[in-house]
Protein backbone atom coordinates (compact mmCIF):
# COMPACT_ATOMS: atom_id res chain seq x y z
CA UNK A 1 0.00 0.00 0.00
CA UNK A 2 1.65 3.12 -1.12
CA UNK A 3 0.67 6.07 1.22
CA UNK A 4 0.95 9.91 0.76
CA UNK A 5 4.13 11.15 2.32
CA UNK A 6 5.10 10.70 6.33
CA UNK A 7 1.45 9.08 6.52
CA UNK A 8 2.15 5.68 8.46
CA UNK A 9 0.05 3.40 8.71
CA UNK A 10 -0.31 0.59 11.67
CA UNK A 11 -2.37 -2.70 10.06
CA UNK A 12 -3.78 -4.37 13.26
CA UNK A 13 -4.37 -8.28 13.22
CA UNK A 14 -6.94 -7.56 15.25
CA UNK A 15 -8.23 -5.34 18.47
CA UNK A 16 -8.06 -8.40 20.91
CA UNK A 17 -7.23 -11.24 19.30
CA UNK A 18 -6.20 -12.97 16.27
CA UNK A 19 -9.20 -14.75 14.16
CA UNK A 20 -6.64 -15.60 10.96
CA UNK A 21 -5.29 -18.81 11.75
CA UNK A 22 -2.36 -18.09 9.42
CA UNK A 23 -1.36 -15.10 11.19
CA UNK A 24 1.62 -15.53 13.33
CA UNK A 25 1.24 -12.47 15.85
CA UNK A 26 4.64 -10.98 16.19
CA UNK A 27 6.40 -9.44 19.04
CA UNK A 28 7.01 -6.23 17.39
CA UNK A 29 5.24 -3.32 19.54
CA UNK A 30 5.12 0.35 18.27
CA UNK A 31 3.91 3.65 19.78
CA UNK A 32 3.75 6.96 19.32
CA UNK A 33 1.12 9.65 18.18
CA UNK A 34 -1.81 8.01 16.25
CA UNK A 35 -0.19 5.14 16.53
CA UNK A 36 -2.34 2.24 17.05
CA UNK A 37 -1.69 -0.38 19.83
CA UNK A 38 -1.28 -3.92 19.05
CA UNK A 39 -1.11 -7.20 18.58
CA UNK A 40 0.37 -7.25 14.67
CA UNK A 41 1.02 -9.94 12.69
CA UNK A 42 4.44 -10.80 11.11
CA UNK A 43 5.11 -8.65 8.77
CA UNK A 44 2.57 -6.12 8.98
CA UNK A 45 3.81 -2.71 7.64
CA UNK A 46 3.47 -0.60 10.98
CA UNK A 47 5.09 2.85 9.49
CA UNK A 48 5.47 4.10 5.88
CA UNK A 49 6.42 7.16 4.40
CA UNK A 50 7.22 7.69 0.80
CA UNK A 51 7.70 11.63 0.79
CA UNK A 52 5.25 13.16 -1.49
CA UNK A 53 5.14 16.23 1.00
CA UNK A 54 7.38 16.65 4.16
CA UNK A 55 4.59 15.84 7.08
CA UNK A 56 5.67 17.92 10.24
CA UNK A 57 3.22 15.21 12.25
CA UNK A 58 5.64 12.44 11.95
CA UNK A 59 9.24 14.17 11.50
CA UNK A 60 10.29 16.64 14.45
CA UNK A 61 13.03 19.07 12.72
CA UNK A 62 15.72 19.42 16.02
CA UNK A 63 16.93 23.30 16.42
CA UNK A 64 20.29 22.66 17.81
CA UNK A 65 24.38 23.96 17.16
CA UNK A 66 25.33 21.04 18.95
CA UNK A 67 25.11 18.50 16.62
CA UNK A 68 25.78 14.94 17.26
CA UNK A 69 28.23 16.09 20.37
CA UNK A 70 31.25 15.79 17.97
CA UNK A 71 32.13 19.33 17.45
CA UNK A 72 30.65 18.93 13.94
CA UNK A 73 30.07 22.22 12.00
CA UNK A 74 26.53 22.46 11.03
CA UNK A 75 23.55 24.08 12.36
CA UNK A 76 20.57 21.79 12.55
CA UNK A 77 17.31 23.98 11.82
CA UNK A 78 13.72 23.63 10.61
CA UNK A 79 14.16 25.88 6.98
CA UNK A 80 13.19 24.75 3.39
CA UNK A 81 16.30 25.67 2.22
CA UNK A 82 17.65 22.62 4.09
CA UNK A 83 14.98 20.48 4.09
CA UNK A 84 12.25 19.35 1.93
CA UNK A 85 10.21 16.88 -0.23
CA UNK A 86 10.14 17.41 -4.17
CA UNK A 87 9.07 14.51 -6.71
CA UNK A 88 8.71 11.91 -3.59
CA UNK A 89 11.91 12.72 -2.38
CA UNK A 90 13.06 13.42 0.67
CA UNK A 91 16.30 16.07 0.68
CA UNK A 92 18.70 17.49 3.54
CA UNK A 93 20.83 19.90 1.91
CA UNK A 94 23.99 21.83 3.22
CA UNK A 95 23.91 25.49 2.55
CA UNK A 96 25.96 28.56 4.10
CA UNK A 97 24.90 30.84 7.10
CA UNK A 98 27.91 33.06 5.85
CA UNK A 99 24.81 33.71 2.51
CA UNK A 100 22.26 34.52 5.11
CA UNK A 101 24.34 36.68 7.86
CA UNK A 102 27.85 37.63 6.34
CA UNK A 103 30.54 36.52 6.67
CA UNK A 104 31.79 38.62 9.74
CA UNK A 105 28.92 37.49 11.65
CA UNK A 106 30.73 34.28 11.94
CA UNK A 107 33.81 35.23 13.83
CA UNK A 108 32.15 38.51 15.16
CA UNK A 109 28.27 37.80 15.72
CA UNK A 110 26.06 36.06 18.60
CA UNK A 111 23.73 33.40 17.62
CA UNK A 112 20.51 32.53 20.10
CA UNK A 113 18.38 30.05 18.95
CA UNK A 114 16.04 30.16 21.56
CA UNK A 115 12.63 30.85 19.91
CA UNK A 116 8.92 31.77 21.29
CA UNK A 117 7.15 29.63 19.58
CA UNK A 118 6.97 25.72 20.35
CA UNK A 119 8.78 24.49 17.16
CA UNK A 120 11.18 27.26 17.29
CA UNK A 121 12.68 26.18 20.75
CA UNK A 122 16.38 24.86 20.83
CA UNK A 123 16.31 20.78 21.04
CA UNK A 124 20.03 20.43 22.40
CA UNK A 125 21.75 22.88 24.91
CA UNK A 126 24.27 20.60 25.32
CA UNK A 127 27.87 21.84 23.92
CA UNK A 128 26.54 25.49 23.63
CA UNK A 129 24.12 24.03 21.15
CA UNK A 130 21.19 26.87 21.99
CA UNK A 131 23.96 29.93 21.78
CA UNK A 132 27.31 30.32 20.37
CA UNK A 133 29.20 33.94 20.01
CA UNK A 134 32.01 34.13 17.26
CA UNK A 135 35.15 35.25 17.71
CA UNK A 136 38.15 35.24 15.50
CA UNK A 137 39.56 32.02 16.84
CA UNK A 138 36.14 30.27 17.30
CA UNK A 139 33.36 30.47 14.74
CA UNK A 140 29.80 29.96 14.70
CA UNK A 141 29.25 26.92 13.13
CA UNK A 142 29.61 27.95 9.12
CA UNK A 143 26.89 25.60 7.63
CA UNK A 144 23.23 25.40 8.07
CA UNK A 145 21.63 21.70 7.23
CA UNK A 146 18.87 19.19 9.10
CA UNK A 147 18.27 16.96 11.43
CA UNK A 148 15.04 15.14 11.71
CA UNK A 149 13.25 12.46 14.17
CA UNK A 150 9.87 9.95 15.58
CA UNK A 151 10.27 10.70 18.86
CA UNK A 152 7.04 12.08 19.22
CA UNK A 153 5.39 10.11 16.22
CA UNK A 154 6.73 6.88 15.83
CA UNK A 155 8.72 4.30 18.21
CA UNK A 156 9.34 0.66 17.85
CA UNK A 157 10.61 -2.41 18.96
CA UNK A 158 11.77 -5.52 16.83
CA UNK A 159 11.08 -5.25 13.51
CA UNK A 160 12.30 -4.79 9.84
CA UNK A 161 13.28 -1.05 8.77
CA UNK A 162 14.34 0.12 4.94
CA UNK A 163 15.37 3.41 3.96
CA UNK A 164 15.88 3.65 0.34
CA UNK A 165 18.39 6.14 0.04
CA UNK A 166 20.89 8.06 -1.94
CA UNK A 167 24.19 9.45 -0.55
CA UNK A 168 25.56 12.87 -1.19
CA UNK A 169 28.14 14.10 -3.06
CA UNK A 170 30.67 16.34 -1.50
CA UNK A 171 34.17 16.98 0.98
CA UNK A 172 33.52 16.44 5.19
CA UNK A 173 29.66 15.38 4.34
CA UNK A 174 28.76 13.17 6.82
CA UNK A 175 25.01 11.67 6.89
CA UNK A 176 23.79 9.25 8.75
CA UNK A 177 20.28 7.42 9.44
CA UNK A 178 20.08 5.90 12.64
CA UNK A 179 17.73 5.16 16.09
CA UNK A 180 18.06 6.47 19.54
CA UNK A 181 15.78 4.75 22.38
CA UNK A 182 12.56 6.61 23.39
CA UNK A 183 13.29 6.36 27.12
CA UNK A 184 16.75 5.99 28.45
CA UNK A 185 15.69 2.77 30.38
CA UNK A 186 19.01 2.01 31.40
CA UNK A 187 20.41 5.15 31.62
CA UNK A 188 22.52 7.91 29.46
CA UNK A 189 24.09 7.56 26.80
CA UNK A 190 25.65 4.75 25.72
CA UNK A 191 23.87 2.59 28.38
CA UNK A 192 20.47 2.87 26.45
CA UNK A 193 22.06 2.23 23.36
CA UNK A 194 22.32 3.29 19.45
CA UNK A 195 21.53 1.65 16.21
CA UNK A 196 23.15 3.12 13.65
CA UNK A 197 22.11 1.76 10.04
CA UNK A 198 24.33 3.92 8.22
CA UNK A 199 26.68 6.35 8.15
CA UNK A 200 28.96 7.99 4.63
CA UNK A 201 31.16 9.98 4.04
CA UNK A 202 30.75 12.47 1.32
CA UNK A 203 34.39 12.44 -0.30
CA UNK A 204 34.92 10.90 -4.05
CA UNK A 205 38.55 9.98 -3.00
CA UNK A 206 39.18 9.76 0.79
CA UNK A 207 41.37 6.83 1.88
CA UNK A 208 42.61 5.25 5.01
CA UNK A 209 45.93 5.01 5.87
CA UNK A 210 45.74 0.98 4.26
CA UNK A 211 44.52 2.62 1.03
CA UNK A 212 41.03 1.56 1.21
CA UNK A 213 38.14 4.31 0.36
CA UNK A 214 36.16 4.59 3.46
CA UNK A 215 34.76 8.02 1.05
CA UNK A 216 31.46 7.87 -0.96
CA UNK A 217 32.54 3.94 -1.84
CA UNK A 218 31.59 3.08 1.91
CA UNK A 219 29.29 3.50 4.56
CA UNK A 220 29.53 2.03 7.91
CA UNK A 221 26.42 0.19 10.29
CA UNK A 222 26.89 -0.22 14.12
CA UNK A 223 25.77 -0.13 17.79
CA UNK A 224 26.68 1.50 20.33
CA UNK A 225 26.17 0.51 24.30
CA UNK A 226 27.90 0.61 26.93
CA UNK A 227 27.85 1.41 31.10
CA UNK A 228 29.59 4.86 30.00
CA UNK A 229 30.65 7.21 27.49
CA UNK A 230 34.81 5.68 27.94
CA UNK A 231 33.11 2.11 27.96
CA UNK A 232 31.69 1.74 24.37
CA UNK A 233 31.29 -1.32 22.88
CA UNK A 234 30.94 -0.23 19.32
CA UNK A 235 33.82 -1.53 17.79
CA UNK A 236 32.59 -5.07 18.42
CA UNK A 237 29.65 -4.84 16.16
CA UNK A 238 30.55 -2.15 13.38
CA UNK A 239 31.11 -3.26 9.54
CA UNK A 240 31.71 -1.24 6.60
CA UNK A 241 30.43 -2.25 3.61
CA UNK A 242 32.04 -0.78 0.11
CA UNK A 243 30.52 -0.64 -3.06
CA UNK A 244 30.95 -3.93 -4.59
CA UNK A 245 30.58 -1.81 -8.40
CA UNK A 246 33.46 0.93 -7.11
CA UNK A 247 30.95 3.50 -8.06
CA UNK A 248 30.28 4.95 -4.85
CA UNK A 249 26.74 4.54 -2.64
CA UNK A 250 26.20 8.48 -4.00
CA UNK A 251 25.84 7.42 -7.70
CA UNK A 252 22.02 6.21 -6.89
CA UNK A 253 19.30 4.47 -4.90
CA UNK A 254 19.95 1.35 -2.25
CA UNK A 255 17.76 -0.32 0.04
CA UNK A 256 19.79 0.18 3.43
CA UNK A 257 17.60 -2.87 5.87
CA UNK A 258 17.68 -3.39 9.38
CA UNK A 259 15.83 -6.55 11.00
CA UNK A 260 15.99 -6.41 14.67
CA UNK A 261 14.30 -9.40 17.17
CA UNK A 262 14.95 -10.39 20.71
CA UNK A 263 17.73 -12.67 19.36
CA UNK A 264 20.06 -10.45 16.63
CA UNK A 265 20.30 -7.53 15.21
CA UNK A 266 21.25 -7.57 11.31
CA UNK A 267 22.25 -4.79 8.81
CA UNK A 268 22.06 -5.18 5.43
CA UNK A 269 21.88 -3.46 1.70
CA UNK A 270 19.62 -4.57 -1.29
CA UNK A 271 19.40 -7.34 0.29
CA UNK A 272 23.17 -8.41 1.04
CA UNK A 273 24.21 -8.82 4.37
CA UNK A 274 26.51 -6.29 5.69
CA UNK A 275 26.63 -7.87 9.64
CA UNK A 276 24.88 -10.07 12.07
CA UNK A 277 24.77 -9.03 15.70
CA UNK A 278 23.86 -11.95 17.36
CA UNK A 279 22.87 -11.22 21.10
CA UNK A 280 24.72 -14.46 22.24
CA UNK A 281 24.81 -14.09 26.60
CA UNK A 282 24.31 -10.56 26.57
CA UNK A 283 25.92 -6.99 25.61
CA UNK A 284 27.49 -6.76 28.71
CA UNK A 285 29.94 -10.29 27.89
CA UNK A 286 30.23 -8.67 24.37
CA UNK A 287 31.95 -5.58 25.37
CA UNK A 288 34.32 -7.15 27.86
CA UNK A 289 32.98 -4.56 30.51
CA UNK A 290 33.38 -6.38 33.94
CA UNK A 291 36.79 -7.19 32.19
CA UNK A 292 38.34 -3.68 30.65
CA UNK A 293 36.78 -1.82 34.07
CA UNK A 294 36.38 -4.47 36.90
CA UNK A 295 33.91 -3.20 39.63
CA UNK A 296 31.87 -1.46 36.80
CA UNK A 297 28.03 -2.16 37.08
CA UNK A 298 26.48 -4.07 34.31
CA UNK A 299 23.70 -1.82 33.79
CA UNK A 300 21.48 -4.29 31.96
CA UNK A 301 21.53 -6.66 34.57
CA UNK A 302 17.97 -6.20 34.82
CA UNK A 303 16.76 -6.35 31.43
CA UNK A 304 16.71 -9.38 28.48
CA UNK A 305 20.04 -10.71 26.98
CA UNK A 306 19.40 -8.23 24.28
CA UNK A 307 19.49 -5.07 26.57
CA UNK A 308 19.99 -1.98 25.61
CA UNK A 309 18.05 -3.43 22.56
CA UNK A 310 14.96 -4.13 24.04
CA UNK A 311 13.08 -1.07 24.35
CA UNK A 312 11.41 1.03 21.83
CA UNK A 313 13.51 3.51 19.63
CA UNK A 314 12.96 6.54 17.07
CA UNK A 315 14.37 7.36 13.41
CA UNK A 316 17.01 10.19 13.16
CA UNK A 317 17.87 11.22 9.67
CA UNK A 318 20.49 13.87 9.24
CA UNK A 319 23.26 15.48 7.31
CA UNK A 320 26.04 16.76 9.33
CA UNK A 321 29.42 18.13 8.23
CA UNK A 322 33.07 17.74 10.35
CA UNK A 323 33.74 17.01 13.23
CA UNK A 324 36.89 16.22 15.76
CA UNK A 325 35.46 13.32 16.97
CA UNK A 326 38.02 11.01 14.41
CA UNK A 327 35.00 10.09 12.24
CA UNK A 328 37.17 12.09 9.79
CA UNK A 329 40.52 10.50 10.39
CA UNK A 330 43.26 13.21 9.74
CA UNK A 331 45.43 13.49 6.58
CA UNK A 332 48.16 12.16 6.90
CA UNK A 333 48.19 9.40 7.42
CA UNK A 334 44.74 9.19 5.61
CA UNK A 335 44.60 10.85 2.02
CA UNK A 336 41.85 12.80 0.33
CA UNK A 337 43.01 13.31 -3.36
CA UNK A 338 45.24 15.92 -4.10
CA UNK A 339 43.03 18.49 -1.28
CA UNK A 340 44.19 17.27 1.97
CA UNK A 341 41.87 17.81 5.21
CA UNK A 342 41.69 21.27 6.28
CA UNK A 343 41.34 20.99 10.20
CA UNK A 344 43.03 18.45 12.61
CA UNK A 345 41.10 16.72 14.91
CA UNK A 346 43.09 18.29 17.79
CA UNK A 347 42.84 21.39 16.12
CA UNK A 348 41.01 24.02 19.09
CA UNK A 349 40.56 26.10 16.13
CA UNK A 350 38.92 23.22 13.53
CA UNK A 351 35.89 24.87 12.58
CA UNK A 352 37.83 28.51 11.61
CA UNK A 353 40.15 25.98 9.64
CA UNK A 354 37.26 24.41 8.13
CA UNK A 355 35.56 27.51 6.62
CA UNK A 356 39.09 28.97 5.78
CA UNK A 357 39.49 26.57 3.40
CA UNK A 358 36.44 26.36 1.49
CA UNK A 359 37.99 27.02 -1.89
CA UNK A 360 38.81 23.48 -2.02
CA UNK A 361 36.02 21.87 -0.07
CA UNK A 362 33.07 23.62 -1.44
CA UNK A 363 33.52 23.62 -5.32
CA UNK A 364 32.88 19.96 -4.18
CA UNK A 365 29.36 20.43 -3.30
CA UNK A 366 28.14 21.66 -6.56
CA UNK A 367 25.64 24.29 -4.93
CA UNK A 368 24.46 25.98 -7.99
CA UNK A 369 23.99 23.07 -10.19
CA UNK A 370 20.38 21.53 -9.62
CA UNK A 371 19.70 23.47 -6.21
CA UNK A 372 22.82 21.48 -4.65
CA UNK A 373 20.77 17.96 -5.01
CA UNK A 374 23.94 16.10 -5.30
CA UNK A 375 25.45 17.45 -2.08
CA UNK A 376 21.67 16.49 -0.39
CA UNK A 377 20.78 13.28 1.32
CA UNK A 378 18.26 11.86 -0.68
CA UNK A 379 15.49 9.56 0.92
CA UNK A 380 12.98 7.78 -1.17
CA UNK A 381 11.10 5.75 1.72
CA UNK A 382 11.17 4.82 5.17
CA UNK A 383 9.10 1.36 6.05
CA UNK A 384 9.08 -0.68 8.95
CA UNK A 385 7.29 -4.10 9.44
CA UNK A 386 6.52 -6.39 12.03
CA UNK A 387 9.06 -8.65 13.30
Amino acid sequence: MKLCCAVFSILLAVALGNPDPQCAISVTTASGTGVKPGPYCSWDLIFEDNFNFLDFETWEHENTLSGGGNWEFQWYQNNRSNSYCENGIFYIRPTLLADDMGEAFLSSGTLNIHGGEPADQCTNPTNWGCERSGSPTNLINPIKSARVRTVNSFNFKYGTMEVRARMPTGDWLWPAVWLLPKRQVYGTWPASGEIDLLESRGNLDYRGADGVHIGAEQFGSTLHFGPSPTLNGWDTTVAHKNSPTGQGWNTGFHNYQLTWSPDFIRFSVDNQVVRQIDAGTGFWSRGNFGNIAPGTENPWIHGTRMAPFDQEFYIIMNLAVGGTNGYFPDVPPATNGNSGKPWSNTSPTAARDFWNARSSWLPTWRMTDNRGKQSSLQIDHVRVWAL
